[in-house]
């Protein structure tokens, strides 16, 4: 971003920069800490994962404090208020990260790890690790300049679903063989629509993120998998 004649608008705006970061990697210790938490039935953890979320609310309240502060002081114009404008829509998809992981912890106790099949646990797993990537991986890219890079996470979206899909018709399968898995795998169904979901609001912060840096938003029509829709082959 260009530099300005007024040194305290640059301290400003990165301040604003710097606290977007800062939720973007409580976003992605809160998806990793829930996701381990759920598989390895550790309660403590959960429970750190439900307090962190208010440290992201907080997070979220001051930039936006910030933000509006200074485009009442600074008037911004331009790439300045796309940016800022910009920072206030990211942040609020990434408050909503973290809600979602503290919804997937506050499950932990109700599934149990006993409870998780050892290929159910690897395919929630593998989910988990999709999504995470997701998540660590677009702020980065919007604060290296990366358009191409963000243009490519949100369209990876679609992998997510396919994965979400999978898990779905799995829990599905366990529940049919035996109806004492009906409870534990409910839960789990929730898990991963919640994993599902924090996948969609990455794809909302690399699509605001890309016409930030480009001034230019990205074509409407992503691809989006609903596999359960399909016909079975």
């Amino acid at each position: 971003m260009k530099e300005h004649t007024v040194t305290a608008f640059d301290e400003e705006l990165g301040q604003i920069g710097g606290l977007l970061n800062g939720m973007g990697e409580l976003a992605g210790a809160m998806v990793n800490s829930a996701t381990h938490a759920l598989l390895a039935g550790d309660n403590a953890l959960a429970q750190r994962v439900v307090s962190d979320d208010a440290l992201m609310d907080s997070r979220q309240r001051e930039l936006d404090d910030r933000a509006i502060t200074l485009i009442a002081k600074r008037q911004p114009m331009a790439d300045d208020l796309r940016a800022v404008v910009g920072s206030i829509r990211m942040a609020g998809d990434l408050e909503r990260i973290g809600d979602l992981a503290k919804n997937i912890a506050k499950r932990v106790g109700a599934v149990g790890q006993d409870a998780i099949p050892r290929t159910l646990s690897h395919s929630i797993d593998g989910m988990a690790q999709l999504v995470l990537e997701q998540v660590r991986g677009v702020v980065e890219r919007y604060t290296a300049g990366d358009t191409a890079g963000l243009a490519a996470l949100r369209n990876d979206d679609e992998r997510i679903d396919v994965k979400y899909t999978a898990v779905f018709r799995e829990l599905l399968t366990y529940m049919m063989e035996d109806p004492r898995n009906i409870t534990a795998c409910t839960h789990l169904l929730f898990c991963a629509k919640n994993l599902e979901r924090i996948g969609d609001h990455v794809t909302n912060v690399a699509e605001n993120a890309y016409y930030v840096l480009s001034g230019e938003q990205l074509p409407a029509d992503r691809p989006k998998a609903d596999e359960m829709a399909a016909p079975t082959a």
